[in-house]
């Protein structure tokens, strides 16, 4: 256990932001999950929106520092090739 008063301090700022943290990677886990899921259906249409609305839910996680910036792009960059071979 911590002694010092900022050792205690980082510990509790740590408890919080992780549940943060964690209710934002899920947060964009399910944004992503909804793409796959249109995917998977076939429909283009509809996953291309699907896309367009968890865009900037993941650049956001970016941006908040949960993820990091190369991850996110990549993970875009599939979803979108995924929807272009749809058609």
């Amino acid at each position: 256990m911590a002694n010092h008063k900022s050792a205690k301090k980082r510990i509790r700022r740590n408890d919080e932001r992780r549940v943060i943290n964690h209710a934002r990677k899920s947060r964009i886990r399910t944004f992503i999950k909804k793409v796959e899921v249109a995917i998977a259906s076939g429909n283009q249409d509809v996953a291309r929106d699907a896309l367009t609305v968890a865009q900037p839910e993941m650049q956001r996680g970016v941006s908040r520092g949960v993820y990091h910036r190369n991850t996110i792009s990549r993970k875009i960059s599939r979803l979108n090739a995924a929807i272009k071979a749809l058609a």
